[in-house]
């Protein structure tokens, strides 16, 4: 059965490039009708906070795609041990006592590749295993094979044949001199025990498949299938990164912003991967039926922001897309959340009836706090009294205007239609076109003249709000 898994490693928050590996993995999963594991690659002890866990899941949450089944690294440590052990007492695995401050570790050694520590490799295993018993510390390193040089081979799902030679293969750590596994191991050991069928994740771990491949032979357990993904860059070409671009790239941002999960989604994909046509908008169904490897770019996927717009256009494009066609009763569901935690008050029915009126006029859910705050406040910011006269107006008609719109507003039926009807009407009466009647209402009642439709909008806003508002202009254009 076809098993992918997503493994993040809990030290900062939810990357957009891993909610991307996560997401292709789901999809992938539930294309095929698979099992999708999340599993919490928690060994680094050092860097593991709790706050970084919390804040994965929550982006994970907020994703709304779900999972199969959950694991955390830090719960199998007994399971690593036993592949460690398991795979010294084949011989193909080696004590090495190097001391820790003289350990050159994995670094360059004289402009060349360090390979393994020549001493160490040949000890006797009396010897290794008495200084072992003596408890000097030591890492496990795996026996690279150096007699006969051999190409590791796989095939990936994206990027085609790989091969590299085992003379540019370090003998790489198992178990670090503390005793607790390094990535390489404990990844294949669960990789192996959850029988994981394919992995799934970034192109900056191709090089490590090598070494994977290598600990699934020592453990006589068939490497999985393996497809790498382009990465994510900033516009300079740069690895799109926590601690160089910031909060541009954590999950959580786009979603305090207003993005909606499905855009986001929806936007992910289209980062280094194509369904093959002119579709961009795409369901959640639309993405698993077309989701293959074959559509997955060999090159990175470029992330356009800038330092005032952190947002990649696109992504906002596709978020006024969802919105757009959103239902209103769920479009009203999800703004209302947001218009609390900005501090203003209301209730779910007048934001379903203020939903239609701004509903193409937003493109992330954070914009309803400044396109509709008229409607959320009882006592309209300071504005300016010059536009409530319309171009090629005075003030004596802007004045006029509003006191006779006051008069009909007083005793007609407060709707859209009889509101539109009447003002209308009394435009004629005064001889004047409809926008110099309408412009100094709709700035009056609103603070602006960009605004959504008038009779609408005052219908909304009700009689009392509108007279008042009025009133309060008349008092401007007079004093």
């Amino acid at each position: 059965m076809l098993r992918v898994r997503f493994a993040p490693s809990p030290t900062g928050f939810l990357h957009i490039g891993s909610a991307r590996t996560f997401i292709f993995n789901w999809l992938y999963a539930r294309r095929n009708g698979g099992t999708m594991i999340l599993r919490i690659d928690d060994t680094d002890i050092e860097r593991n906070t709790q706050a970084s866990l919390d804040s994965i899941v929550e982006g994970l949450n907020w994703l709304d795609l779900g999972w199969d089944e959950q694991y955390r690294q830090s719960e199998r440590l007994a399971l690593h041990k036993q592949v460690a052990e398991a795979i010294f007492q084949k011989g193909w695995a080696y004590h090495d006592f190097t001391p820790a401050e003289t350990e050159e570790g994995e670094k360059p050694r004289l402009g060349a590749a360090w390979l393994f520590h020549a001493g160490m490799r040949e000890l006797s295993h009396e010897e290794s295993d008495r200084r072992a018993a003596a408890g000097e510390p030591f890492v496990l390193r795996y026996r690279v094979p150096r007699d006969i040089v051999e190409d590791v081979r796989f095939t990936d799902g994206v990027y085609g044949e790989q091969s590299k030679s085992t003379a540019d293969i370090e003998d790489f750590a198992l178990l670090r001199s503390d005793g607790t596994p390094t990535y390489h191991l404990a990844s294949c050991a669960d990789d192996a025990d959850l029988r994981i069928s394919h992995i799934i994740r970034g192109q900056d771990h191709l090089t490590n498949t090598f070494k994977h491949i290598l600990i699934f032979r020592a453990a006589e357990v068939a490497a999985p299938e393996f497809a790498h993904l382009p990465l994510l860059v900033a516009p300079d070409g740069t690895k799109l990164s926590k601690r160089r671009h910031g909060p541009v790239v954590s999950v959580t941002t786009y979603r305090d912003a207003g993005f909606l999960p499905d855009a986001f989604i929806n936007f992910l994909c289209l980062l280094g991967w194509s369904p093959k046509d002119d579709r961009e908008k795409m369901s959640r169904q639309d993405l698993i039926d077309a989701f293959s490897f074959e559509g997955i770019n060999k090159s990175n996927a470029v992330v356009n922001f800038t330092e005032t717009d952190p947002f990649d256009p696109k992504a906002v494009w596709l978020n006024s897309q969802y919105i757009h066609a959103m239902p209103l009763e769920e479009l009203a569901q999800k703004l209302l959340p947001v218009v609390c935690a900005s501090g203003f008050s209301v209730d779910p029915s007048k934001m379903l009836a203020i939903a239609p009126l701004i509903q193409e006029r937003i493109k992330l859910l954070g914009d309803v706090v400044t396109v509709a705050d008229f409607f959320l406040v009882d006592e309209l910011p300071g504005y300016d009294t010059a536009e409530l006269i319309p171009q090629k107006g005075d003030l004596a008609t802007a004045l006029k205007v509003l006191e006779r719109a006051r008069e009909i507003l007083a005793k007609t039926e407060f709707n859209h239609q009889s509101l539109e009807e009447a003002l209308r009407a009394e435009a004629g009466r005064l001889g004047i076109k409809a926008g110099q009647m309408f412009q100094p209402i709709r700035v009056a009642v609103c603070g602006r003249k960009n605004a959504p439709p008038l009779f609408e909008t005052m219908a909304v806003l009700g009689r009392d709000t509108c007279l008042r508002r009025i009133d309060q202009a008349i008092q401007k254009l007079q004093s």
